[in-house]
């Protein structure tokens, strides 16, 4: 069978009833990274259910990669959200880098239109102004121009946006504010506390991967967010708990152990919000998640 592994998705799981025993298996992912070409999907998706994982939003990088991830959506109805976007560094995944451009998202242009029904978000889109990529004011400025233009398309359509600002958080947020965007995520997010509040003060949500277990400054960050705007992900296969070995959803459990340890609360707390902050940042899921409601087990979602 043909690999339908994409270069990003994001692994969203909800509440659900178990079986016989009836206890809320509350268990939430947003960010994780797939290319194109892993050959054990199949065992991914099998480790990834075990997880309780429910829902994968499945995001793109470039233009390329937009009818793949529709592709997989229609292979895995019942798993799979796609989410289109023209990511801030193109090329990725190669070795030849380089800082978006208006001609990168013009093919992208009419997929978008084309497909507005079946995507849940606009992603991944943002800003990237690390030194190496964003060498020039020029390339910065054209960055934003480009991250305007897909936030415009998110508001015409009415959804949700998966945000990038390595290097970039301030002004990442005040572009998300400047372009009156209500529903925002940012993932991985690093910035400095001050400018995570002020995301915060503006509703945005904000994702943490496991690899945060080895970074006190995400402690920090952590711990300064209310867990009511924060979100789990994985950004598999890149940010597991071990550097050297691919991540894979089934590993959101770890982000939620963590941020439980660093928030003094405990998982089944964390599972709760979180479910029910994706929930509320991407609602076009709850259709594939009702989908998932067969075999005695009986779906929850609470507005």
């Amino acid at each position: 069978m043909r690999d339908p592994f994409v270069s990003a998705s994001h692994d969203i799981s909800q509440i659900n009833i178990l079986r016989l025993i009836k206890i809320r298996d509350l268990k939430i992912g947003i960010l994780l990274r797939f290319f194109w070409g892993h050959t054990d999907i199949e065992d991914v998706i099998k480790s990834t259910k075990e997880a309780g994982v429910k829902t994968l939003i499945s995001v793109t990088e470039v233009a390329s990669e937009f009818e793949r991830v529709i592709q997989l959506s229609k292979i895995y109805p019942d798993l799979v959200a796609p989410c289109l976007g023209i990511h801030p560094v193109q090329g990725c995944g190669s070795q030849n880098h380089r800082s978006v451009t208006l001609q990168d998202l013009e093919p992208a242009l009419p997929l978008f239109q084309k497909y507005r029904e079946d995507i849940v978000a606009i992603g991944e889109i943002g800003l990237d102004f690390t030194p190496w990529y964003a060498t020039s004011a020029e390339q910065r400025e054209e960055q934003q121009r480009v991250f305007k233009k897909q936030l415009e398309i998110s508001k015409e359509l009415d959804l949700p946006v998966n945000v990038h600002s390595r290097s970039a958080a301030k002004a990442t947020i005040a572009v998300l504010k400047e372009q009156g965007i209500g529903c925002a995520l940012l993932h991985n997010f690093a910035g400095r506390c001050s400018v995570a509040m002020e995301g915060v003060q503006a509703g945005y949500y904000f994702s943490f991967p496991p690899a945060v277990c080895r970074s006190e400054q995400r402690a920090k960050l952590i711990k300064r967010i209310p867990l009511e705007n924060i979100c789990l992900e994985t950004d598999s296969p890149a940010l597991g708990p071990d550097k050297h070995v691919r991540n894979e959803p089934k590993n959101i459990t770890l982000s939620c152990e963590y941020i439980a340890q660093v928030k003094g609360i405990t998982p089944e707390r964390v599972l709760e919000v979180t479910t029910q902050n994706a929930l509320r940042l991407f609602p076009k899921i709850k259709k594939i998640i009702n989908k998932c409601s067969s075999n005695g087990i009986t779906t929850v979602i609470t507005p």
